[in-house]
C-alpha cells in the first residue's frame, strides 16, 4: 500500500519535508546532534562536502572522510524532534519517494549520537566520555509505535519502575539496548559505558529545581542509586532512548556517545565544555572511519 501524501510529505523538489534531503543525498552512516551549529563542528573534520541543506533546526552535511562517506545532521532536543528526524531518513532509505510503496530491499543504516549529557554517578567525570549501553526512556515516545515491545528489555525495565517507585501517573518507562557492533567499534580505555536516561525535558523531568518543584523531587538521586546486575545509569539527557528504541523498531544500528560536562550529583560544569565536545568528535570520527 503506497503512503498518502499526508503521511509522507515532501517538498516540491521531492525531498522529504522536515530534513529537506532527498535519497541520495543520505550517507549509510549518520551521525546526529542536536546543536544546529555542532553540524560544522564535525563536517569541518571531512575531506571534502558534496551537500548541504537546512530547514528550521535541522541541518545536513553530507560528505567523505578517509573514503567513508558520512551524513552528519542535527535534530534539535528532545525525542519529538528524534521521531521526526529518523521517521524521515529511514523513509529516503526504505520507501520509493515517487510511488510511496515501501522498497523490497531494505537498506540499513547506522546512526551515531554525538551529544552533551550530565553524569549521574560520582566517579564518572566532567569532560570524559560516556557509551550509553542501553537507553531508558522517561518519554513515552515508544509507546505510540505498534510492536515495539519486542525492542524492550522488560525484566530490566520492571526492576526499574519497581526500585524507584515510578508513578503510574507518567507513562511507562522502556529500555532499549545499543548496536553491539557499534559500542564494541567506539569502546576504548578512554570511554566509560551505562545506561542513558532519557528525560521529556530539561528542567522537572531531569529534577532541576527553579520555581517549580520537580516530582519526585529526590528523581535523581533514585536514578543513581539503582543497580540491576550490575548495570547502573550513568547519565542525563533527552534524546538516546528515542534514538535506540526508533532504530532498533526499524531494524538500525544505534549509539550514543555522550560528552559529559555536567556532574549532578557533584554539582560541577565543566570549565570548557566546547573543548569537550571537539574531543568527542575527534575521538568517534577516528573511531568509525579507521
Amino acid at each position: 500500500m503506497s503512503k498518502a501524501a499526508s503521511e509522507l510529505v515532501l517538498n516540491a523538489d521531492g525531498s522529504v519535508y522536515h530534513c529537506n534531503i532527498r535519497p541520495e543525498h543520505l550517507a549509510d552512516t549518520i551521525i546526529t546532534v542536536g546543536d544546529p551549529n555542532r553540524v560544522e563542528k564535525v563536517s569541518r573534520h571531512f575531506d571534502s562536502i558534496e551537500h548541504k541543506a537546512s530547514k528550521r533546526e535541522i541541518v545536513t552535511h553530507t560528505g567523505t572522510l578517509n573514503g567513508q562517506r558520512l551524513t552528519v545532521i542535527s535534530t534539535g532536543m528532545g525525542t519529538d524532534n528524534i521521531d521526526i528526524v529518523f521517521s524521515e531518513l529511514d523513509a529516503l532509505a526504505n520507501i520509493n519517494l515517487e510511488t510511496g510503496q515501501i522498497k523490497e530491499d531494505f537498506r540499513k543504516l547506522s546512526f551515531i549520537r554525538l551529544g552533551t549529557s550530565g553524569a549521574l554517578q560520582a566517579d564518572i567525570p566532567v569532560d570524559s566520555v560516556v557509551l550509553s549501553s542501553h537507553g531508558l526512556g522517561l518519554d513515552g515516545l515508544l509507546h505510540y509505535y505498534v510492536g515495539s515491545e519486542a525492542v524492550m528489555n522488560k525484566e530490566l525495565e520492571d526492576a526499574f519502575i519497581k526500585y524507584v517507585d515510578w508513578s503510574p501517573n507518567k507513562s511507562r518507562p522502556y529500555l532499549v539496548e545499543a548496536s553491539t557492533s557499534l559500542l564494541n567499534k567506539l569502546a576504548s580505555e578512554n570511554t566509560i559505558q551505562g545506561i542513558t536516561a532519557t528525560a521529556c525535558g530539561f528542567y522537572g523531568p531531569q529534577g532541576r529545581y527553579l520555581r517549580l518543584q520537580p516530582n519526585p523531587a529526590d528523581i535523581n538521586e533514585r536514578l543513581t542509586s539503582f543497580n540491576h546486575n550490575g548495570l547502573r545509569i550513568s547519565n542525563f539527557e533527552m534524546e538516546t532512548s528515542a534514538i535506540y528504541g526508533l532504530a532498533a523498531m526499524m531494524g538500525h544500528d544505534a549509539l550514543s556517545v555522550n560528552a559529559i560536562v555536567a556532574n549532578r550529583i557533584l554539582g560541577e560544569f565543566s570549565t570548557d565544555s566546547y573543548k569537550t565536545v571537539d574531543a568527542m568528535i575527534e575521538y568517534s570520527l577516528e573511531k568509525l572511519t579507521k
